[in-house]
């Protein structure tokens, strides 16, 4: 039996690549994009990182980059993002018969039964991602899931490799120094905690942690991380997973335009966020347990009362009703809020997430959650072949209006492949 050839596909600096691939004068360019309300850096071009921008910088500190070095900046276009994404994946997804999307701008590929080379394979990829989508990728090649994040590292970090890292092809000197030089919590799957907790042992770089004793680290820590340990061995441990693990919560948050002080207004942004993440909800056929509500002042501004509080409601039965879980998140927001004090964001976050079909219901309540589900589903059905919000539950449209609170994106880029009016034009 062959040892297995998993590829680890991964757009290069992904939103900025989708604006690039329709406006080719942001090529050679420092560019960055922005949070929800240019807030803060998520995406920058090789070019920006060069200037020494990090991830998530507060983007009134790398202003001056503007004039001093003509950085570009522009607002999150997340439509264009998504659908480029779905694009991207659709096409990788003709070069193997298991795929696995780990992320918006990453899947893994499973080449081991393909009669090809794996290299010349990866190489073709890219090409056609390329060619059909203007996107730039790298692939890791490696015999495990681990081992190929760890190799299209090195595909982005080092051309050479012509954006293709087979790790198998790498003498076991180049991939011990390779190991060494990295600090353990850079390995996929190791955060910050269990770094630490590492490093109190002793293992501090990726290389200790592939020669760490298996059975202390499943007795220390979990037969996760020991299973790390033997993938960074190359016995592959972890599956392409066909179907996706189900997630364990859904946060949705935004922060404002501008500061917003009165509850009315707040209560339109969480009656907002309830929408999108009940219909989300809905879409993968989950309820959820409980409703959070949570507040943020503007931690930028000392000058200001600073003030982040957060509260938990449990639902008397799981639920994925609009309405229900509306006044449960208002009643909420409502015992957190305070007087005086200037909010920058709101957010809510459905918790205890289980399938619809495990749904324990009162012996009283089925009428009710058959006629709730006809509801629902009437209303996603309606919105998604009309779009948003062509039907909306009675509070929950008024919040739809334009707020003086809403998101600004005053440098947001066309939409171009999901609006009409913003079709590309050639002439």
């Amino acid at each position: 039996m062959s040892a297995r050839a998993i590829a680890l596909v991964d757009g290069n600096n992904f939103y900025v690549s989708c604006e690039r691939a329709f406006n080719p004068n942001l090529e050679g360019c420092p560019v960055v994009v922005l949070s929800s309300n240019d807030g803060c850096v998520v995406a920058r071009s090789a070019e920006a990182r060069a200037l020494g921008i990090g991830m998530g910088e507060p983007f009134f500190k790398v202003r001056p980059l503007i004039k001093s070095h003509g950085l570009r900046w522009l607002s999150s276009n997340f439509s264009l993002y998504h659908d480029m994404s779905a694009r991207m994946m659709a096409l990788l997804g003709e070069f193997s018969p298991s795929q696995e999307i780990y992320s918006v701008d990453e899947c893994f590929l499973d080449f081991t039964a393909l009669p090809v080379d794996v290299l010349a394979h990866a190489q073709k990829l890219r090409a056609r991602v390329q060619c059909y989508l203007g996107l730039p990728t790298c692939v890791g090649l490696a015999p495990s899931k681990t081992l190929a994040k760890l190799a299209n590292h090195m595909a982005k970090r080092d051309s050479q490799w012509s954006g293709v890292c087979d790790w198998n092809e790498l003498p076991s000197t180049a991939q011990q120094r390779v190991m060494a030089s990295l600090p353990v919590k850079e390995i996929w799957g190791v955060g910050g905690r269990i770094s630490e907790s590492l490093q109190a042992l002793g293992i501090k770089t990726v290389w200790q942690l592939r020669n760490a004793d298996p059975a202390l680290i499943r007795a220390r820590f979990s037969v996760v991380l020991a299973r790390t340990v033997a993938e960074l061995n190359g016995v592959s441990c972890l599956d392409l997973g066909s179907v996706p693990n189900q997630r364990e919560q859904i946060i949705c948050s935004r922060s404002f335009g501008q500061p917003v002080v009165a509850l009315n207004d707040l209560k339109d942004t969480i009656i907002n966020h309830i929408n999108h993440a009940a219909e989300r909800m809905r879409s993968e056929g989950l309820h959820c347990q409980s409703v959070g509500v949570f507040l943020h002042t503007y931690r930028f501004n000392l000058h200001k009362l600073q003030y982040a509080p957060s509260i938990q409601a449990t639902l008397p039965q799981p639920t994925d009703d609009s309405r229900l879980l509306i006044a449960a998140a208002l009643r909420a927001l409502e015992a957190i809020y305070k007087t005086g004090y200037e909010y920058q964001k709101s957010g809510i976050q459905l918790s205890g997430l289980q399938p619809q079909h495990v749904i324990q219901v009162d012996l009283f309540s089925n009428g009710d959650r058959l006629r709730s589900e006809r509801l629902m589903s009437a209303v996603d059905g309606i919105n998604q072949r009309y779009g948003q919000p062509m039907v909306a539950l009675g509070a929950a449209g008024m919040a739809h209006r334009k707020h003086f609170w809403q998101v600004r994106n005053d440098n947001r880029s066309p939409r171009y492949t999901t609006h009409w009016d913003d079709l590309a034009e050639a002439y």
